[in-house]
């Protein structure tokens, strides 16, 4: 009876998972499935030494199918033979604008950043970044700062067209969006995206309504990337969901996917999780994602190294 009550925890969480039933407070929990996929080994290896061979069965498919959806995130997929320009973006949460904006545009210049998606963002943080230089960086944008966590910018050394923000239903986060004009490849629309956080079982109406509120790719139309704080995981059903429209997410795609973006950066003794991505169409190809530490953040900054098809 002991063996099987160390096993039952992990097919059940399998099945939570592979059917996308989480509800509740398990939409938080979902978010640790990499942690419960490694923990998995663990009854298999108890009911193995135990020599209880259904439950020892039992343990091995739990185990297969949770380590399954977790362990491609860590190996790189073949690419589009994309043959445009490189395009190189950073997405970070900036806390409210508590975040270092010397650092911000430090990683800005020293990574060659062509774009530049902020959420959190506040008029004080706006003005320190200009003051630091960034509006020589990149000189197009599409700012809506406000007080509190609502606001949201694009940056970009290319032009801008069509830009503009809306806002989200949920917690009333904005999204700043615009289409990119990138020498050599086609127009490219690029949103900062800010669903809102699950944070208690009463708002997560609004975090469902926010992440299927989001821009569908348009695999047949224009190019388009999505990147921001997601307040998702790649185990949460409706940002798989958003992804079967067309995107890929990039950190996935370049074998960095169980890369921390979220959780003990400011304190919180929260073991990290991926909520922080670069979506993009699965027309771009992928060439390498990186996080870099934020001081003053909770997150992690997100770079992605792309490469756009050719116009």
């Amino acid at each position: 009876m002991a063996c099987w009550l160390a096993v039952a925890p992990a097919p059940a969480w399998a099945a939570l998972r592979l059917a996308g039933l989480e509800r509740g407070p398990l939409v938080q929990a979902v978010a640790f499935t990499p942690y419960v996929a490694a923990g998995s080994l663990v009854p298999l290896a108890l009911a193995l030494a135990l020599r209880r061979r259904a439950a020892a069965v039992v343990a091995a498919v739990a185990a297969l199918a949770l380590v399954g959806v977790v362990a491609p995130r860590a190996v790189a997929a073949t690419q589009p033979a994309a043959g445009g320009p490189t395009l190189r973006l950073l997405t970070a949460n900036l806390f409210v604008g508590k975040a270092d904006p010397a650092r911000l545009v430090e990683l800005v210049r020293s990574q060659r950043v062509d774009v530049l998606t902020v959420q959190e963002f506040t008029p004080e943080i706006a003005a320190a970044l200009d003051q630091l230089g960034l509006a020589t960086l990149l000189p197009y944008r599409e700012l809506n700062a406000e007080v509190g966590t609502t606001g949201s910018g694009l940056y970009a050394r290319f032009p801008l067209s069509e830009a503009g923000f809306r806002r989200n239903q949920g917690f009333g986060f904005s999204q700043a969006y615009g289409t990119l004009a990138v020498p050599g490849a086609p127009p490219l629309r690029v949103e900062s995206a800010h669903p809102a956080a699950p944070y208690a079982v009463k708002v997560l109406p609004d975090w469902w309504t926010d992440l299927r509120g989001q821009p569908p790719a348009t695999p047949r139309g224009r190019l388009s990337i999505l990147a921001g704080d997601f307040n998702a995981t790649l185990d949460h059903a409706p940002l798989r969901e958003l992804i079967a429209t067309g995107y890929v997410d990039a950190a996935d795609a370049a074998g960095a996917g169980l890369a921390g973006t979220w959780g003990p950066y400011d304190g919180d003794s929260i073991p990290p999780v991926t909520i922080d991505h670069v979506l993009a169409d699965r027309r771009i190809a992928v060439r390498s994602v990186a996080v870099h530490a934020l001081p003053g953040s909770d997150h992690r900054a997100v770079l992605a190294e792309l490469r756009l098809p050719d116009a």
